[in-house]
C-alpha cells in the first residue's frame, strides 16, 4: 500500500480495501520517513478484518512511545501482534534491536533467535541496560516531548521560510522536505548542508522523480538536538540557515550529484552553526572543541 498521492497521509479506507483484495498473511505498520502519527487501532482492525497478524516496526519513534509522548490508539502496544524496534535513534541507546510480541508468538519468536533473529552482543549489554533504565525515568517523558516539539518548531521555520514538507508538517521527530523547487536533488541537498555543518539524510519522496539514490527529498531528525538541550528558539534558527543553504546550491550542469554554492552562504553557515553548539557541548565536562 502506498500513501496518498495529493496529502502524502495514510489512507486507511484505501488500505482496507486493498487488504480485502490480496488477503495478507502479515500487515506491516511502521516507515522509515512518514512524518504523523499512525493509528494503530485502524491497523488492528484492518488486520483482523482479513486475518492478518499485524507486525508494527517502531524503530524510528520507540523513544516516543516510551516516553509517553505517543498514546492512545497511536500507541501499537495494545494493537500489535509483534513489534520491532531499534534500541539506537529515538530511544538513544546503542545500536541493537527488539521484539515484543503476544503470547501466541512467544515460541515462533524464541526459536528464531539466535539463528535468524539475531547475535548477542555482550559488549552492548550493559549499554542497553543502561539504555532502557533512562527510558524509564521521568526526564526521558519530557525529552520525548521536546523532540515533537522541536520537531514541530523546525517545521513551522522551514514553511515560514517557503519550504515545501511532505504532509505539510510533522506531528513526532521527522521533517522531510521536498527539494524539488529548489531544482535540485536530495543528494545535492544532503552533501550542501552537511558542508554547512548540518547532517540530514536524502530520502525518497513519494512517486520520486529522481528514484532511491539521489532522491527529491531530505530526512531531518531532532533527537540529537533535542538531547543536546536545543529549543524551538534554535530550531528555527536551524531552519533558517537549512533555507539558506538550499536556495544557494546549484546544480552542476547535469550532474544529480555534483553541486556549487556560494562560499559566502557556507561560512555564515558554518559559522552559525559553530556559535550555537558552543552553547550547547556535548560534554559539559570535557572540552571537545580542538
Amino acid at each position: 500500500y502506498d500513501v496518498d498521492a495529493t496529502t502524502g497521509l495514510l489512507d486507511y479506507d484505501a488500505i482496507a480495501q486493498q487488504a480485502r483484495k490480496e488477503k495478507p498473511a502479515i500487515l506491516l505498520a511502521g516507515y522509515s520517513s512518514y512524518p504523523r502519527l499512525i493509528n494503530f487501532a485502524k491497523m488492528k482492525d484492518i488486520a483482523d478484518d482479513v486475518g492478518a497478524v499485524l507486525i508494527a516496526d517502531i524503530a524510528h519513534f520507540a523513544g516516543l512511545v516510551a516516553g509517553k509522548a505517543i498514546t492512545g490508539e497511536y500507541n501499537p502496544v495494545p494493537y500489535a501482534d509483534i513489534i520491532t524496534s531499534t534500541t539506537h535513534k529515538t530511544m538513544r541507546g546503542p545500536r541493537g534491536g527488539f521484539i515484543l510480541c503476544t503470547e501466541e508468538f512467544a515460541d515462533i519468536v524464541d526459536k528464531g533467535c539466535p539463528l535468524v533473529l539475531g547475535g548477542p552482543l555482550p559488549h552492548v549489554m550493559a549499554a542497553k541496560a543502561v539504555a532502557f533504565r533512562e527510558a524509564s525515568q521521568p526526564e526521558f517523558c519530557e525529552y520525548a516531548s521536546n523532540v515533537i516539539d522541536n520537531a514541530k518548531s523546525l517545521a513551522e521555520g522551514l514553511l515560514e521560510g517557503g519550504a515545501m514538507l511532505l504532509t505539510g508538517g510533522t506531528d513526532n521527530h521527522l521533517v522531510i522536505i521536498d527539494v524539488t523547487k529548489y531544482g535540485i536533488t536530495g543528494r545535492h541537498a544532503e552533501s550542501a548542508l552537511r558542508e554547512a555543518g548540518i547532517t540530514v539524510n536524502r530520502n525518497s519522496i513519494p512517486s520520486d522523480p529522481n528514484g532511491p539514490w539521489y532522491t527529491s527529498g531530505v530526512r531531518i531528525g531532532t533527537p540529537a538536538t533535542t538531547t543536546l538541550g536545543l529549543g524551538a528558539e534554535e530550531m528555527k534558527s536551524i531552519a533558517n540557515i537549512i533555507v539558506d543553504v538550499l536556495e544557494a546550491t546549484i546544480p552542476e550542469g547535469s550532474s544529480k550529484a555534483k553541486y556549487v554554492i556560494s562560499s559566502g552562504v557556507l561560512e555564515s553557515a558554518n559559522n552559525a552553526v559553530s556559535k550555537m553548539l558552543k552553547n550547547f557541548p556535548l560534554y559539559h565536562d570535557l572540552d571537545i572543541s580542538e
